[in-house]
């Protein structure tokens, strides 16, 4: 007999119930996976302005870089990144003007889209990122085909979570959102009511989803308090009229989608109000072997089908690194 066998017998009843109890937390402990331990938070200066960003998992694995919508920030992978960190580098940033990144005043800072995506390049050059899966939602779409075109050797693969680059993939309320483009001055009301008030911000998470109980309105409550700090309804009116320029870059986003096939996974929400289930299969035009996959999620896909997306993304990325258990 073992001398710890030996050492418990000797023990009071209760202080062996203790020990047994303790052994089996520590064995609980051992085989969970969780690995929000990894997850750290981090501020760099990038042409003057303060990035925050997100890290998690080994910083020698393969590098997922996570692109957030609107109007979100890196806080939307939150339920994502432990169950990734345990294999993968994950890099989530905030673009100037969303979360706890700077948001200078467009007097000081041209808010487009090209110049979004110039600061995420000029973050994964500082921070040493040359090689990565580009996961996009939302608004993460045109910044990251922007990247994809302007360093395409950098990009290994592209995940696309909502993120439309057809134009069969924007809904009826996009007809407001045009009118806006058109002339912004006169339709600046109409859009707020469309795209930044509280309803609509709570409706770009249900959308039409049967499975209301599963929502945190904290998720809508925050994104709507972000939207009404001092500042960003300027901030938020001048970038969304450029989103008039994405459109326009449709046609050269499929073209080089259809030119370089890389390796790509769709995973879209079905209940979306503002991009349609046509915008996914849309990908499969452009490149056959993509793997589209129809969820029972909303826009932000993440607030029903966190653990759906995580095993999609794992698999995915396993096979694209090699990589086994």
């Amino acid at each position: 007999m073992s001398k710890k066998s030996d050492d418990m017998k000797s023990l009071p009843a209760f202080a062996l119930s203790a020990a047994i109890a303790c052994m089996s937390i520590q064995a609980s402990a051992q085989d969970l996976q969780s690995s929000r331990q990894s997850i750290s938070y981090h501020t760099v200066d990038i042409d003057g302005l303060k990035i925050f960003y997100r890290e998690a998992g080994p910083v020698n694995a393969p590098t997922l870089l996570l692109l957030h919508g609107f109007p979100s920030s890196s806080r939307m992978w939150d339920p994502l990144l432990p169950l990734l960190a345990n294999r993968y580098h994950l890099v989530a940033p905030d673009y100037p003007g969303f979360g706890n990144s700077s948001a200078p005043s467009p007097d000081n800072f041209a808010y487009t889209f090209d110049n979004l995506a110039n600061t995420m390049n000029a973050l994964t050059s500082k921070l040493g990122i040359t090689d990565y899966v580009l996961l996009m939602q939302d608004y993460g779409g045109p910044v990251g085909f922007r990247m994809a075109l302007a360093h395409p050797k950098r990009v290994r693969a592209i995940i696309v979570q909502n993120a439309v680059s057809h134009e069969q993939g924007l809904s009826s309320l996009w007809e407001a959102r045009r009118k806006y483009w058109a002339n912004p001055s006169h339709e600046l009301e109409n859009l707020n009511a469309n795209f930044t008030s509280l309803e609509s911000t709570r409706l770009r998470h249900i959308g039409s989803s049967p499975n209301l109980s599963r929502y945190d309105p904290d998720a809508w409550l925050d994104e709507y308090a972000f939207l009404t700090r001092p500042g960003q309804a300027d901030i938020q009116a001048k970038l969304f009229l450029d989103y008039r320029t994405n459109v326009a870059f449709y046609p050269r986003w499929q073209e080089w989608l259809r030119e370089v096939q890389p390796k790509m996974l769709v995973v879209w929400g079905k209940y979306d109000l503002s991009f349609t289930v046509y915008g996914a299969m849309a990908y499969g035009e452009d490149v056959p072997d993509a793997e589209i996959h129809i969820l029972e999620a909303g826009h932000f896909a993440l607030d029903e089908a966190t653990n759906e997306i995580a095993s999609l993304v794992l698999d995915f990325v396993d096979r694209l690194t090699g990589h086994t258990e």
